[in-house]
This record gives C-alpha cells, structure tokens and sequence, in this order.
C-alpha cells in the first residue's frame, strides 16, 4: 500500500521503524535504531527512535528489525535492449565485442525493446534500483517507436528513468564500427532526439521520465553530430550523455582521426559541462580528470562491464578527490550479464583496490554514496533523490540483514556493500511500493522472463537469416 491521499483528501502515511538508517546525507548520518515516516509521495521525517506514536492518517506500519534503511539506487548507465542479447562474444574486448553484436542489435525491434526494458529494469529494480538511465543509440529503420516502446514498459515496473536517447551516423563506411544499415543520419537523428525531448521530457520535481541527448561515442558519431547534439541539448534543457575513455583503442581512434585524445576532443566539441556525463571514462590521465573537475562533469563508473571486456579500471579515488561527480552503472547486460546494480556496491570497492590507492581506494560508506547520492548528481536529480532528507522523494529501499548471509556482520552498511547481495523486502518509488518481499510488485515476474527469453530467440532468428 503507498502513501497517498486518503478519500478524504488527507495525506496518507506509511512509517518504517525500528530499523538501521544510512541516510547518505551531507554529513553521512546513520541511525542504528531509527525511524523513516512517508507523507504521500515525499519523507516526511527521519530520525532516531521510533515515529512518533500520534501521527494522523497512518495507512501502514513496518518493524524493520533486522534492515538497514538506505536511499534508493541509481543506475546511470545502462542499455536496456541487451537484455535479449546476454551471454554471446564473452571472450571479446570492447571494439570486436561490438563488430560481433551490432548486426545482431541491428534488427531490434519495438516488441523486443519492450521485453529486454522488463527484463533489464525488473532485475534492477529487484536489487534496490529506483531511478535507471538508459542509453538507447540502435534505431533500425522500420522498427516502430523504440522510444514509446521503452518508456511503456518501463512505467510498469514502476522506477524513474532518465532515457538518453542516443544516436549513431559514423558507420563501417565512414570508418566506425556499426554496419551500415544500424545507422541514421545526422540531420534524422538529431531531429528524432528533439521530438523525444518534446513528447516525453518532465521537468517537474518527482517526474518519471527525463529524456537527455545522447549521440553514441566518439567512434560511431561524427563530430558534426556531436556538436548540433550538444547545441540541441543546451536548447532544451535537457543533460547529454554518451560514453568516454572507455579503452587504449578509443584513445588511439581519436588521436588518429582528430589529432587529439577523448577529453580534448570532447571540449572541442562542447561535451564537457555540468550538464554532461561520460560513461566509463577507464583511461583519464590528470589533465583529463582536471578538465572534468573544472567543469562539473560526471562519471558513469561500470566496474562490472569495465573487468568484463578487459577495458582497465577507472581512477574513481582519484576523480573524487578532484571533485569530479561520479555514479556508478550497471552498463548494457550483453557485458554485465547479472544485470543488478547493488552487486556493482562491492565490485566498486573491490575493483578500485586493485589499482594505485589499494586498501585506501574506497569503503563501505563510500561505495554507497557512489550508488544512491553520487548517481543521483551526475543525473542532475540531487535536489530530489539520492539521500534519505525531509521534502525529498520517498525512493528508499528496505534491506534484510538479519539472515544467514549477513548473520555476523555487525555494521549493517558493511553487510550490505561487503556481504552477499542482501534480499530487498520493500522498496518504494515517490512512496509506492516497486517491491515486496523481493519480488516485484507491479508485474508478473515470470511473465517478464517468459517474453523476454521470446524474443531474445526471435532476434536470434532474424539475426541468422541476415
């Protein structure tokens, strides 16, 4: 049951108590035994102890003994459609990763589109996700609404999503990677972008869907679309994503066809901003870190996917020392194939003591702030969601700790980053509740697995017809 107005027009409240509380706020306050009370779609109150015995229109009550209470996480880079696509060209780094599976991607469809975002979002969600990006960039010409498509099946599981419409127009014959049939040109996808913007972008505080201009990457879009995409965007208001530094192969790429490295070639077209966010963004020398620190740009950091196709690690450490926002990413499910971003809190913190700062790199408070506060800035969406504050949104998830898994952690935020993934028992969107008892609770979940393993043999099958 939400939190919502009752018939009679009163604000209806929901009340967790007695549970652990990692608010993520500025002074990172925590509560070992506390309190979290939801007025409608907002948190209305947190604190110590329990909620005050005399609130007026409590619809419901939970004992979270035995949880720890965290904000809910954000995803900022994802690819829905690989859902359908997980499991093939394991063996492969990015770019012949990428030759193996666009002619595959290239004949994705609307119905496709429609059971991967099920499939993709539910999973997240499943994990504690409340608000997920998408970078979608494969148009196929004749394939209906992806967008439309996309957005409807995202509205039924439930979570806030930020689409970043994307766009592809360098192909094999103009020296990119995608064949030449998966791209559009300039002038149609810019013009695709401005009319998603128009129909689907909400300003509004607690939207659902924020849609951002998104042209691919450096070596699949023309610096011409990078350029009109970033004037396009600025326009409109809207935030501009697309993937940066990701491997030694795309640093080469653009040093061969621009003269230049990724970051300088990003300036040069407009790409560096407050406004922007960068996927991956593995190979960042100072300078770079330094240009995205003076500019506000954010990070998308993908520890998974980046350790799938060998791509390197990221210096997160050391772009947050610079001041550089940075939130973490699942990253498309055709490179990360668990699909869930709560796993992505501990192989952040793993990952990262791999490299040059080792046991110092990154905590257990730290990982969860990439994933809840940290995804909330680099979506622009921090005055709203991302910490557990009075007037925010009630996106909060509520986390079984007191299993086997975590039996003998003591500190609930180290169970919950360090110890096995931990079973969601509520989960609420603007006060609505997304989960229960980790399962779904708007869709049928096995109806979701169901469509979505359809048409995943679908595309196979018109893959291999060609």
């Amino acid at each position: 049951m939400a939190a919502s107005a009752s018939p009679d027009g009163a604000i209806e409240r929901l009340v967790i108590e007695n549970c652990a509380i990692a608010t993520v706020d500025a002074q990172d306050t925590e509560y070992a035994t506390g309190h979290v009370v939801v007025a409608g779609n907002v948190i209305e109150s947190v604190g110590a102890g329990k909620a005050p015995e005399n609130l007026a229109g409590v619809a419901r009550r939970i004992d979270g003994t035995g949880h720890l209470v965290t904000p809910g996480l954000i995803n900022t880079h994802h690819h829905f459609y690989q859902w359908i696509t997980r499991g093939l060209a394991t063996d492969h780094n990015l770019f012949n990763w990428l030759v193996a599976l666009y002619p595959t991607w290239a004949r994705i469809d609307a119905p496709m589109l429609a059971a991967a975002t099920q499939g993709s979002l539910g999973m997240m969600v499943k994990g504690g996700v409340t608000t997920a990006s998408d970078h979608h960039y494969v148009f196929p010409r004749g394939s209906g609404d992806l967008v439309a498509a996309e957005l409807a099946a995202a509205a039924e599981i439930g979570a806030r999503i930020t689409l970043a419409r994307g766009s592809m127009d360098r192909s094999e014959k103009d020296g990119g990677l995608p064949p030449d049939f998966a791209v559009e040109t300039t002038e149609g996808a810019l013009l695709a972008t401005e009319e998603a913007i128009d129909a689907h972008h909400d300003a509004s505080f607690g939207s659902m869907v924020h849609i951002a201009a998104a042209p691919c990457s450096p070596f699949s879009v023309s610096t011409e679309l990078m350029r009109q995409g970033a004037e396009l965007a600025r326009r409109k208001g809207v935030r501009m994503h697309t993937h940066g530094s990701e491997t030694v192969e795309e640093e080469k790429f653009c040093h061969e066809l621009f003269g230049m490295g990724p970051t300088d070639y990003f300036e040069s077209t407009g790409w560096l901003g407050d406004d922007v966010w960068m996927a991956h963004c593995v190979h960042m020398n100072d300078s770079d870190i330094a240009a995205f620190a003076r500019t506000g740009t954010g990070v998308a950091h993908c520890p998974s996917s980046n350790a799938r196709l060998a791509a390197g690690i990221a210096r997160v450490p050391d772009m947050l020392a610079a001041g550089v926002p940075v939130g973490l990413g699942v990253d498309g499910t055709a490179s990360n194939e668990s699909g869930e971003l709560h796993t992505e809190l501990r192989n952040a913190l793993l990952i990262n003591r791999l490299g040059a700062h080792r046991e110092a790199a990154l905590n257990a408070r730290k990982a969860l702030r990439l994933g809840t506060y940290g995804g909330a800035q680099v979506l622009g969406r921090s005055a709203e969601i991302g910490s557990l504050e009075a007037g925010k949104l009630a996106d909060l998830v509520l986390w079984k700790l007191d299993g086997l898994g975590h039996s003998s952690i003591a500190d609930p935020v180290t169970a919950l980053v360090f110890g096995p993934a931990a079973p969601v028992t509520l989960s609420l969107v603007g006060g609505r509740p997304v989960v229960e008892d980790n399962h779904l609770s708007t869709v049928d979940e096995d109806a979701v697995a169901r469509t979505a393993r359809a048409e995943a043999q679908r595309l196979a099958r018109i893959a291999a017809e060609g």
